[in-house]
């Protein structure tokens, strides 16, 4: 494949957690250091599982999932850069061996400390009523920066009235935007952190550390020259526009990004991999077709998504196909604003490990199924329209 005119795009097909860590993971280790992951979306709520064959783990967040064969990662516009989240992941993956190499775009919003407030009083205040939240503050990020006299990007940093800037979200944007959600109460009740001098220090060194750790960079900078492999973040089903609101995620989530960006960089060919699990899941609150009350096969085990106080237990579901095709349908139909490029897309299929012995339980045409794993992918493939890896 030129490297200079096509791409590899990972995206997933559901919820999220479908398994696109491990598929980016693999097709960066046939890049090794003269590739780059774009992450096209998202932010520090991803958690992206890969596991080497040598048993490392990690769940990547930031950082693209292909560090551990030396591919470097780009963060674009539209990601949310995390400079807390980001140190922590960095921390890790350092005592892993792993020295990530990261550039970032001038203009990606960056969460402060107010947005992960904000976010975790909100989620927590609604109860039942939970939107799904991961409580990192990614979709605050993104409503404060609409805001012009709050935004802050990665430009911004250098700001040496970063300080000041910080202080007007803190007492300023802090308690309207409370107010305006209907939790006005809430910042008086958590003035302690909101007023807080060592929390705003600290974030401020935190700062100096993400920048001296990355490098700013625009999109075609930073891809020059390597082998291109854009990683998506969540999934079709939670994507800002398509999904059911309000339980998605302030992002495309599909190829409406890529595309942008393909045509930035003077892209002529993406090959696409859509990604589901062999069943369904979804963490955190919304719709799920096909809800069952436990996990669908005894060999489920699942280490990243662990309960948690914004988006509780893993759910589970049986995988629809014909849902499937039209969320993968919808996503292509984009293509066609961009006549001069071709896309090739491919369906993946994660987990059909776990189900051991059993067949394959899922919905195609109205009718629940039961088959082997053969046929099941080959009905996947025919109702996606869209061919398996040879």
């Amino acid at each position: 494949m030129d490297r200079e005119t096509a791409a590899r795009v990972v995206i997933g097909a559901q919820f999220g957690d479908e398994g696109k860590g491990q598929v980016v993971a693999g097709e960066a280790a046939a890049t090794g250091d003269d590739g780059i992951v774009v992450r096209y979306n998202g932010g520090a709520q991803a958690g992206h599982t890969v596991v080497t064959p040598d048993g490392r783990r990690h769940v990547f967040s930031h950082v693209g999932s292909g560090a551990f064969s030396g591919t470097a990662s780009f963060l674009s516009r539209w990601f949310v850069s995390h400079p807390i989240l980001f140190l922590r992941e960095q921390a890790v993956l350092a005592a892993l061996g792993v020295n990530p190499v990261v550039a970032v775009d001038p203009v990606s919003p960056v969460t402060t400390p107010y947005d992960m407030l904000i976010n975790q009083i909100v989620e927590q205040a609604r109860g039942d009523g939970r939107h799904g939240s991961c409580g990192v503050g990614f979709g605050e990020t993104i409503e404060r920066n609409l805001a012009p006299p709050y935004a802050l990007t990665v430009r911004d940093l250098t700001d040496p009235g970063l300080a000041d800037r910080l202080d007007a979200i803190r007492r300023d944007y802090a308690p309207a935007r409370l107010a305006r959600l209907g939790y006005g109460a809430a910042y008086l009740e958590n003035a302690d952190l909101f007023q807080s001098e060592a929390v705003l220090d600290h974030f401020v060194e935190d700062v100096g550390r993400f920048l001296e750790a990355v490098t700013v960079s625009d999109a075609w900078t930073a891809t020059r020259g390597r082998a291109v492999i854009f990683e998506g973040a969540q999934g079709l089903r939670l994507d800002q526009d398509r999904g059911c609101f309000p339980y998605v995620t302030r992002s495309n989530t599909g190829l409406r990004n890529v595309l942008e960006l393909a045509g930035e960089l003077g892209l002529e060919r993406l090959e696409v991999s859509y990604v589901t699990r062999a069943y369904l899941t979804r963490h955190g609150a919304g719709p799920l077709p096909h809800e069952l009350p436990e996990p669908p096969y005894p060999g489920i085990e699942d280490a990243t998504n662990r309960p948690n106080p914004y988006q509780g237990t893993l759910r589970f579901g049986w995988l629809d196909l014909d849902q499937l095709g039209q969320a993968l349908a919808a996503d292509l139909a984009d293509v066609r604003r961009f006549p001069a490029l071709t896309v090739n897309a491919r369906l993946r299929v994660s987990c059909l490990d776990q189900l051991g012995d059993a067949p394959v339980i899922y919905y195609c045409q109205g009718q629940r199924r039961q088959d082997g794993p053969e046929w099941f992918l080959t009905m996947a493939a025919k109702a996606t329209k869209s061919p398996l890896p040879p």
